[in-house]
């Protein structure tokens, strides 16, 4: 039983080194890069991507794993026996099986059965173990579950991660970006563009954007077969159709998550699978290393905001996510035969981001 469904408090000596060993582990993280590209057809326009894939862990979800585990923590609802439980696609996962493994816990993920298997080796590579399941909507009951079982607790990022992150600073995302922007000649981005999988980043970004006044615009890259692109257009679409999914881990989700803040979003696209790939694949080829889809479906998104900025005459910055790189996807998006089984037309979209990044 976890700390909270039993009433007992958790040693505070335990807290308090648990807590220690996750900043320690921050401390010795330096920040991650903010990569310049230059766009030759369009100037007084620059991209920036902000390289994720960089954390111990390889992905944006390092983050949100580390306050997740702060914010369960300092809650008292993890103990020195808890058993973890996450759902995930696969990021959030690894991200905190080295977590848990830091802290010497049992953690499980519950993942979808088409899931990356490099991912999959990455979980169990920190000591995490693997509940698949075969319908992604049943992830959370799933979770909810084996929590109840185990006498565990559900993380359950899909609600907490607005709220586990301290949007107004704390060296969050959000003012890393703009501290590393401070001596370039467009200091103040005019878009940042991230996907969302749970809503966590794009919150955290749009309230830092307001609590400090930047005059920066936030766009979400959705999936087109996510249902977070139609709740932002319509708030009473909540959930999609049956048998309605998105190829693309990690962004996009079949229904709309708690930590999905639609009011701090200035603009969402939605991003076909094909020109996600296609944008990931061109773009590891410009950078001399691999990318994931998610990166791609940013992306384009972000090529599509710069071609309407030169149309419409004006400079400036754009500051995008490249959110993972691309080993673990080997086997999938960078596997010609199996994007070919899959219908997946990548290569007009990739010539087309080719052109784009000169």
């Amino acid at each position: 039983m976890t700390p909270a469904m039993t009433g007992k408090r958790v040693d505070r000596r335990w807290l308090s080194e648990a807590v220690r060993r996750i900043e320690a582990d921050y401390n010795r993280s330096a920040d991650t890069h903010l990569i310049r590209v230059d766009l030759p057809r369009y100037p007084g326009i620059v991209l920036y991507l902000k390289d994720e894939s960089s954390h111990p862990t390889g992905s944006l979800k390092h983050r949100l794993a580390r306050s997740l585990f702060l914010y369960a923590l300092c809650n008292e609802w993890i103990g020195p026996e808890t058993t973890v439980i996450e759902s995930s696609s696969g990021s959030t996962a690894v991200s905190e099986a080295y977590f848990a493994k830091m802290l010497g816990l049992r953690f499980f993920a519950v993942v979808p059965a088409t899931t990356a298997k490099p991912k999959l080796d990455a979980i169990r590579f920190h000591g995490g173990e693997i509940h698949m399941v075969d319908d992604p909507r049943t992830v959370y009951a799933v979770s909810h579950r084996l929590a109840a079982e185990t006498g565990g607790h559900y993380l359950d990022q899909f609600t907490y991660a607005e709220r586990a992150t301290d949007w107004r600073g704390n060296n969050n995302i959000a003012e890393s970006i703009f501290a590393q922007m401070a001596e370039e000649e467009h200091p103040c981005p005019s878009w940042i563009v991230c996907g969302a999988g749970t809503g966590g980043t794009s919150a955290t970004i749009g309230r830092f954007i307001r609590y400090c006044r930047h005059d920066t615009k936030l766009c979400v890259a959705d999936p087109v077969h996510s249902v977070f692109h139609r709740h932002f257009e319509d708030r009473s679409v909540v959930a999609l159709p049956e048998g309605c999914a998105s190829r693309i881990e990690g962004i996009g989700r079949p229904r709309v998550e708690p930590s999905f803040v639609p009011s701090v979003i200035d603009r969402m696209i939605a991003v076909e699978d094909a020109d996600s790939i296609g944008a990931m694949r061109a773009l590891s080829d410009r950078l001399g290393r691999r990318v994931g889809g998610s990166t791609g479906t940013n992306l384009w998104a972000c090529a599509q905001i710069v071609e309407e900025m030169a149309a419409a005459g004006e400079t400036g910055s754009i500051v995008t996510l490249l959110c993972d790189g691309g080993d673990r996807y080997g086997c999938t998006y960078y596997d010609d035969v199996w994007l070919d089984d899959r219908g997946v037309a990548w290569t007009d979209p990739a010539a087309r981001m080719t052109q784009f990044l000169g």
